[in-house]
């Protein structure tokens, strides 16, 4: 998961006011909570140690994983909230947004308080957790000593109030597996998904399956919708077993027994839910 190298989206905020920076800060926290979210993760934003880069607030945030890195602990509370479901402005006041998501208890392992994890009783979550995120505010640290001014409007200089804020974008791939998996292989989320259709031909060779694959490949296609083809001459089990394994969100099933009745199947990878459906109310479920 940690490697030599790796790939970071690194930001950094510069303000006139310690008040500025602070709402910086806020704006930065809550736009990581959202892109988490998005990226179907479930992120818990945790008290962190500030270590050599300073400052007095620091967070990271943690997917929960089997195969984390270290040991965290929340109240559960955290695996119920939805960042997405709040109703946003950015340029307001978000201290109150802030404070819901800060106020329970969350603490990596090096800031873990047994006493205040005592006070959580059965509701504490003790997991394993995978750091995907870290956001900084370290005032003037950097700035003072480098005389990193601007002029106020009195025309006297003013130092800097600085954040820093990193996304580890190669790591959440493996992060995301790591959090999105079973037994058979990778649950892509939908919006981060290589493909979100992976499209079985249980009969390559059969003119009608050929066919209808490529009818219903070109129109998926089309509307935007990007497919995985599978018409290797392969059994069916493997083909399942392979589609299982990549994890594409939906698997659409194109076999002669099937077509015979005028019906394709769609399989739902996260859920393995099935619908039997016509070829055209296939495509209308897989382009809404």
């Amino acid at each position: 998961m940690r490697g030599r190298e790796f790939l970071m989206k690194d930001s950094y905020s510069f303000d006139t006011t310690a008040d500025g920076a602070r709402k910086a800060y806020y704006k930065m926290f809550v736009a990581y909570l959202r892109t988490f979210a998005r990226l179907g993760l479930k992120a818990i934003p945790m008290r962190a140690d500030t270590g050599p880069i300073g400052g007095d607030l620091s967070h990271e945030f943690i997917i929960l994983a089997e195969t984390g890195e270290s040991q965290v602990f929340c109240h559960k509370s955290f695996l119920e909230k939805d960042p997405l479901a709040i109703g946003l402005d950015y340029e307001g006041d978000l201290l109150p947004v802030f404070e819901d998501w800060t106020h329970d208890y969350a603490a990596t392992e090096e800031m873990h308080d047994p006493a205040k994890a005592a006070e959580v009783g059965d509701d504490l979550v003790t997991a394993r957790g995978i750091e995907v995120g870290h956001i900084f505010y370290f005032g003037t640290k950097y700035s003072k000593p480098m005389g990193a001014t601007v002029a106020g409007p009195d025309g006297q200089p003013i130092t800097l109030e600085m954040g820093s804020y990193g996304i580890g974008v190669s790591r959440l791939v493996g992060a995301i597996i790591e959090a999105c998996h079973d037994d058979n292989g990778i649950i892509w989320p939908e919006s981060v998904a290589p493909f979100k259709v992976g499209l079985v031909n249980l009969k390559s060779g059969d003119a009608d399956t050929d066919g209808m694959c490529q009818k219903l490949y070109a129109e998926l296609v089309n509307a935007g919708v990007e497919v995985l083809y599978d018409d290797r001459d392969e059994r069916a089990g493997a083909k399942f077993a392979t589609m299982d394994l990549l994890g594409l969100p939906y698997q659409l099933v194109v076999g002669p027994k099937g077509l015979k009745e005028g019906v394709v199947e769609i399989k739902a990878r996260a859920t393995g839910e099935r619908e039997t459906l016509t070829p055209e109310a296939a495509i209308a479920r897989l382009t809404a």
